[in-house]
């Protein structure tokens, strides 16, 4: 493992995000005797899962936060530097990628984007409680299975809302799609109450958000990397980007959003790195 380079303070892999792929890479490549370093980039999309029910490995479910607690705990078990510090500039100099930010600058040999998205929410009271309660749902692949013949409301304007009902409507023949700006939302502890500007009334089991979401990509499209017509980075076969050296896994690279996708890529990417680390000597 190589610590320093002309004089530099070495790693062998940086990454940015300590979402499930971010903690999985770095538990792959401090499996392989690599000097990692994670830096947090805030908090992680997953903190939000009340409890997961399509996670391998977890026939009874599992809440976000204690999913990231147990990757965290393994990924420290290995010798993972982790830290809270937020990476706001990238670049490749002399064949090494410097991140500047909060935590001072770091220089790696190889750099893994494991940034994830940020969901477009509407602005209504009570909204993260109602999340962390299930009133309020984010992923019909992950959950809706949870929703068989529920109350359902999906709230969105356009085709990605309609795409979404029609997805949810194996699940149950009562789905309907509320705009918006259509009318106002109100959340029990159980439930999420529609009132139209039209007079409607509706109660919901479950709402849908289907409002879209931004690839955390900036940093990675400063340093040169490429993205597809919807933001999302595009990688190669091992999870490497369009710049040399520079990897990413998780929400960050495709529209399929999902825990086991995340780890499954980050397991590609690390070993890829592992490897191109390897050849580089």
């Amino acid at each position: 493992m190589t610590s320093t380079k002309g004089g530099v303070d070495l790693y062998d892999a940086v990454i940015i995000g300590a979402g499930p792929a971010g903690l999985t890479a770095g538990t792959y490549l401090a499996r392989f005797r690599r000097r990692v370093l994670i830096l947090s980039a805030g908090p992680s999309r997953a903190n939000w899962i009340p409890r997961s029910h399509n996670t391998p490995g977890f026939p009874n479910g599992v809440g976000g936060p204690e999913l990231l607690r147990r990757l965290i705990e393994q990924a420290a078990q290995f010798g993972v530097e982790i830290r809270d510090a937020r990476a706001d500039r990238l670049q490749l100099a002399d064949g090494l990628f410097q991140l500047s930010g909060a935590g001072g600058m770091v220089h790696a040999r190889t750099a893994l984007l494991a940034t994830g998205v940020v969901d477009r929410l509407p602005d209504i009271e009570g909204l993260e409680a109602a999340i962390r309660r299930s009133v309020v749902r984010m992923c019909p692949i992950c959950d809706a299975f949870e929703a068989i013949d529920a109350r359902i409301g999906v709230m969105g304007d356009g085709g990605l809302a309609e795409r979404e009902a029609e997805f949810l409507k194996d699940y149950s023949d009562r789905v309907s799609v509320i705009g918006e700006k259509a009318g106002d939302v109100s959340f029990t502890q159980t439930a999420a109450h529609w009132a139209g500007q039209d007079g409607t009334e509706q109660t919901f089991d479950h709402l849908y958000l289907a409002l879209g979401c931004k690839a955390q990509s900036a940093l990675a499209l400063a340093c040169g990397a490429k993205t597809d017509d919807d933001g999302n980075l595009v990688v190669d076969d091992h999870q490497m980007t369009s710049v040399e050296g520079l990897y990413a896994a998780g929400d960050v690279v495709r529209g399929l959003n999902q825990i086991a996708v995340a780890t499954g890529e980050a397991a590609i990417a690390a070993t890829a790195m592992h490897n191109r680390l390897r050849d580089d000597g």
